[in-house]
């Protein structure tokens, strides 16, 4: 079956992962914000006016940075227990799969050898700090960090 056949068959779009109902109802996509209402299609004509064109097309890029700062700020959000979840997940796979790991590490086998000999230092490295340089962004007026 080629992608052609399967692209127009009857299928629920919600079960269909590419699609943005499915994306939706999942929760991966922004459902109730006020920006989506600008994208909705209007079927009143509107009589051409250089001003107002001139307008719209500050309000639509003012509209467009709006919802890339909440996108950005809803996927933050959405993947905030990522971390605590892939630790987790990676105890419970050395937990399972322990015996494979070595008995014991080389530097616990030279510390055994050597019987305490050796006494255990704290050295402090000087560090050269890092000096932050400010980018201008276009568009927005903001500065933004370069690391």
């Amino acid at each position: 079956m080629s992608h052609f056949q399967k692209f127009k068959m009857k299928r629920n779009p919600r079960k269909l992962k590419w699609t943005k109902s499915f994306r939706k109802s999942a929760g991966k996509e922004m459902v109730v914000d006020s920006t989506l209402t600008f994208a909705a299609r209007r079927n009143v004509p509107v009589r051409y006016n250089r001003d107002l064109v001139a307008t719209t097309l500050k309000a639509m890029q003012r509209v467009s940075e709006i919802r890339s700062r909440r996108e950005k700020a809803f996927y933050r959000k959405r993947m905030a227990g990522n971390k605590e979840r892939e630790r987790a997940a990676d105890r419970k796979l050395v937990a399972e799969n322990e015996h494979l790991l070595p008995k014991t590490s080389v530097t616990e086998k030279v510390d055994e050898m050597l019987g305490g000999l050796v006494e255990k230092t704290s050295v402090e490295i000087p560090v050269k700090p890092v000096k932050n340089r400010r980018k201008l962004v276009v568009g927005h007026g903001e500065e933004m960090d370069i690391d």
